[in-house]
C-alpha cells in the first residue's frame, strides 16, 4: 500500500471541506489533482510526457487532449507519480479515463464510509484492506480499483463483462507489486446480470462502485464526442492549434475518433445510463446482506428523480445523493442499503 490520500493533499485545500469544495467547483479537498498539472513533475515520474508536451498561448505547458495517445500517456504519468503504478497500459480504442473525476468518485465514497458504517474519532475515513470493494464494470484501465487501493489501502475485486478487459485489468494488477494483492479481477460471464456470478454466498463488500454506460446507442455516442470534440476547439486559441497540428499523431476527423477511447461495452447498452442502473437496482436487492453501501455515478441529471422512486419502490433502509463538480461540469453519485447498524 502506498501513502494515503491526505498526504496527498495540497495544503491550501487540506482542510476545505467538501461542501465548500462543491460550491466553488473544485475537486474533493482530499483529491490530490487540484489546479493545472504540473508537467515538470509529471515528466519526471513519465519521460516520455515530453514528447506529447506543448505549450498553450499563455506559455503553459499542456497536451493535445483531442489526441488519445497523448491522453494514455498522461495518465501513466499521474498513474506513476501519485499511485506508484510503474506499468499501465491498455488496448487501443478502449476508455482511457480522465483521472480526477474518477479520484474524486472515489474520495466522496470514502466520506460516505466515514460517516455512517465506518465511523472513527477523528472523522477519517477507513484507510485498510479491510475495506472490501466492488467495481462493477471496471474496464481495461481498472482507474478505481487502482485509486482506491492506493489511496486508502482497500482491497478490490473488479468485474467486467469483456474478456479483453479483464485481461488487461488483470495484467496491470499482477505487474504492479503494490497492486497485485489489492486488486481481484472477474470476468461476468453473463451480461444480462450485474452482481449474480460475481458476488458469492460467502462475500461481504462494504462498498459497490459503478460508472455505467450511458449512451443508449454508439451513434448517441459519437454524437456527444463530437460536442466535446467541438467543444475543445472552441476554447483553443490559434497558436495553440497551430502548435497542436504540429505535435499530434493522429490525423483525421477527431469527431471520428473518440478522444478517451471506449469501446461500446464501455459507452453505451440498450436502453443507455436509465436502464442499466434500473437493472442494478431491482438486482441489488437480492444481494442486500451482502453489501453495506450500493453506489454509482449518475451522469444525466434527469434520471435521478426515477430511480429515487423506484428505490422507495423496493424499501431501502437509506438513499443519498452525493453531489460532486470539477470547474463547470457536474455529476453525481446515487448511493442506497438495505441495512442500517442499529448502533449508528
Amino acid at each position: 500500500m502506498t501513502n494515503f490520500s491526505s498526504r496527498n493533499s495540497s495544503p491550501k485545500h487540506r482542510n476545505r471541506s467538501p461542501a465548500t469544495a462543491k460550491k466553488l467547483g473544485q475537486l474533493h479537498p482530499r483529491n490530490p489533482h487540484q489546479g493545472r498539472y504540473d508537467f515538470a513533475v509529471l515528466t519526471r515520474a513519465l519521460p516520455e510526457l515530453a514528447k506529447y508536451t506543448i505549450t498553450n498561448p499563455k506559455g503553459e505547458p499542456t497536451i493535445n487532449f483531442s489526441d488519445a495517445e497523448a491522453v494514455r500517456v498522461l495518465n501513466q504519468a499521474l498513474l506513476a507519480h501519485y499511485y506508484g503504478v510503474k506499468f499501465w497500459d491498455i488496448p487501443e480504442s478502449y476508455l482511457c479515463p480522465p483521472i480526477p473525476g474518477r479520484a474524486d468518485y472515489i474520495h466522496y465514497i470514502a466520506d460516505l464510509l466515514a460517516q455512517t458504517t465506518h465511523v472513527s474519532s477523528d472523522n477519517s475515513p477507513p484507510t485498510s484492506k479491510d475495506i472490501h470493494a466492488l467495481d462493477i464494470g471496471t474496464g481495461a484501465s481498472a482507474i478505481y480499483p487502482i485509486i482506491g487501493s492506493q489511496s486508502y489501502g482497500w482491497r478490490f475485486t473488479a468485474s467486467d463483462i469483456d474478456p479483453v478487459s479483464v485481461n488487461t485489468a488483470t495484467v496491470i494488477s499482477q505487474a504492479n507489486p503494490k497492486l497485485k494483492s489489492a486488486i481481484k479481477v472477474k470476468l461476468q460471464p453473463e451480461p444480462k446480470y450485474i452482481f449474480k456470478n460475481i458476488i458469492g454466498r460467502q462475500d461481504y463488500f462494504d462498498v459497490v462502485v459503478c460508472n455505467p454506460p450511458f449512451h443508449a446507442s454508439l451513434e448517441e455516442a459519437m454524437e456527444a464526442n463530437s460536442r466535446k470534440q467541438h467543444n475543445l476547439q472552441r476554447h483553443r486559441g490559434k497558436n495553440e492549434s497551430v502548435q497542436i497540428s504540429r505535435h499530434s499523431t493522429k490525423s483525421g476527423n477527431a469527431a471520428q475518433n473518440l478522444n478517451f477511447g471506449g469501446q461500446h461495452k464501455e459507452l453505451w447498452s440498450e436502453g443507455g445510463e436509465i436502464a442499466f442502473l434500473t437493472k442494478m437496482i431491482k438486482e441489488s436487492k437480492d444481494f442486500a446482506e451482502h453489501v453495506g453501501w450500493f453506489t454509482s455515478l449518475v451522469s444525466k441529471s434527469e434520471n435521478v428523480k426515477p430511480l429515487q422512486q423506484l428505490l422507495k419502490q423496493i424499501d431501502v433502509a437509506q438513499m443519498r445523493i452525493i453531489e460532486m463538480s470539477q470547474g463547470q461540469k457536474s455529476t453525481r453519485v446515487l448511493a442506497w442499503r438495505f441495512n442500517i447498524d442499529e448502533a449508528e
